[in-house]
């Protein structure tokens, strides 16, 4: 059973938070009473009370500046939520060495950055708060799942899962959880910009919607909320952990419909 203050006294940042999932999980955090940090490229959509710090997460120094900030802001820091994120589209013929660097260096090396930093404050929290300290990654379906036309965000979101088990065996001792959350297609302003470059959007959207068992979108919340739980004193026995917010996508094979 959750409690309303159970994030008291913790501290938090959560990477690309000013939408999307990113933007929902740092919502939750502060209603259930943490201090939370956004870190992103436009800060323009952070939640209301967030400390809201403009960074890229393909800029090492930004990156570290924007960590340090946080920690001395907040006196400690708890819980990273490392969410952000770009989507890429085709096969593996369809994008050039550039784009594959640039996806992979802001979904895979983006995520290994912002643990760098913030790794040192989240060492010393452990030390005072065993099971309160931890780091969530935004994984994707598409990292146990092949998708059509995904070749090259599928690749970064393998990586995503594999950097999540071995950072988790890695910190363990140290008092650090590591997870990550798998969505499954989430109701996103990435989703909307890929609808409206479809042909036809209402055909493209329930297309979407048909491949996932539940027969709809998963919503923003609903991802927020893995990943809160994951990251609250309630989770202190996870670690190493995938959890799909899919729909049912990964495990259930239903006969189509009549």
């Amino acid at each position: 059973m959750t409690q309303t203050g159970d994030f008291e006294s913790l501290s938090a940042v959560v990477t690309g938070g000013a939408s999307g999932i990113g933007a929902a999980a740092a919502r939750l955090l502060l209603s259930r009473g943490a201090r939370v940090a956004v870190l992103d490229r436009d800060t323009a959509g952070a939640p209301d009370g967030v400390l809201a710090l403009q960074a890229d997460v393909t800029d090492d120094e930004a990156v570290r500046d924007a960590v340090v900030r946080a920690a001395a802001e907040f006196g400690a820091l708890h819980t990273l939520v490392s969410n952000a994120g770009v989507g890429a589209i085709g096969t593996v013929a369809d994008n050039d060495d550039e784009e594959w660097q640039r996806v992979l260096d802001v979904n895979v090396l983006g995520m290994v950055r912002v643990a760098r930093h913030a790794l040192p404050h989240l060492r010393r929290a452990a030390a005072d708060r065993p099971g309160h300290v931890s780091i969530t990654h935004t994984c994707s379906i598409a990292a146990t799942a092949g998708l059509p036309q995904r070749a090259l965000y599928s690749a970064s979101k393998g990586a995503v899962l594999s950097l999540t088990l071995a950072m988790a065996a890695d910190h363990v001792r140290e008092g650090i959880r590591v997870n990550c959350v798998n969505p499954g297609t989430t109701d996103t302003p990435w989703i909307g910009r890929l609808l409206d470059q479809a042909d036809d959007a209402a055909a493209e959207r329930a297309a979407l919607e048909a491949r996932q068992p539940t027969g709809r979108l998963v919503a923003a919340d609903e991802v927020a909320a893995a990943i809160v739980y994951l990251a609250s004193p309630a989770a202190a026995a996870v670690t190493g952990t995938v959890l799909a917010i899919d729909g049912g996508m990964q495990g259930l094979r239903l006969p189509p419909p009549n």
